[in-house]
């Protein structure tokens, strides 16, 4: 099934630069931006009442390649979320400590100006 735009979970946006995003707020598209998953547990019509259209309409969804549809692009894409979740601890106690470096560093700065002062 294409991807619902009329979905509350569907978001579109177009940067300065021409790239568009299309994609499910809820992560449940894994052909996103070509497919919903038919049914989708979460599918739930957007509410239109009340709301003023502009001009602007949305680029057309981007031809759909071979492998999406032999299932080779989500077993890429989940291989690679897969890597991303086994490093992110590791990356991210490499950044606390060069946050910790720094602000050891930026103290020791700071304290040798105060001296020189008084």
């Amino acid at each position: 099934m294409p991807m619902r735009q009329e979905c509350k979970q569907f978001e579109s946006r177009t940067y300065p630069n021409g790239e568009t995003v299309r994609k499910c707020n809820l992560d449940l598209a894994p052909d996103a931006p070509w497919r919903c998953p038919d049914p989708c547990p979460k599918y739930e019509r957007r509410m239109d009442a009340g709301w003023n259209y502009g001009t602007m309409v949305p680029p057309p969804t981007p031809e759909e390649p071979v492998s999406v549809a032999d299932g080779t692009a989500a077993a890429v894409l989940d291989e690679a979320e897969d890597f991303l979740n086994s490093v992110g601890e590791q990356v991210m106690a490499e950044v606390r400590a060069e946050q910790v470096e720094r602000d050891r560093r930026g103290r020791g700065i700071r304290r040798l100006f105060r001296r020189g002062k008084g």
